[in-house]
């Protein structure tokens, strides 16, 4: 089980990298990485900044799960 779950953090992570290759195209309509990133950290829902909150609960799942050991 351990082995299915690593594999599909891998697919993941390529899936990711196929998709910033693409969208670095010339010509492409697709937003790179960055873009996605920038337009979370905008999003606020009244005051709040939600898309702050869930970068951050982002990274902490990561950090948690990779860099925690």
């Amino acid at each position: 089980m351990r082995a299915v779950a690593i594999g599909g953090f891998l697919l993941s992570l390529v899936l990711v990298g196929v998709l910033e290759l693409l969208a670095r195209r010339e010509g492409s309509r697709l937003p790179t990485l960055g873009m996605v990133c920038a337009h979370l950290m905008r999003y606020e829902v009244g005051t709040v900044p939600v898309g702050r909150i869930g970068v951050l609960g982002i990274w902490w799942w990561v950090g948690w799960h990779f860099f925690a050991r």
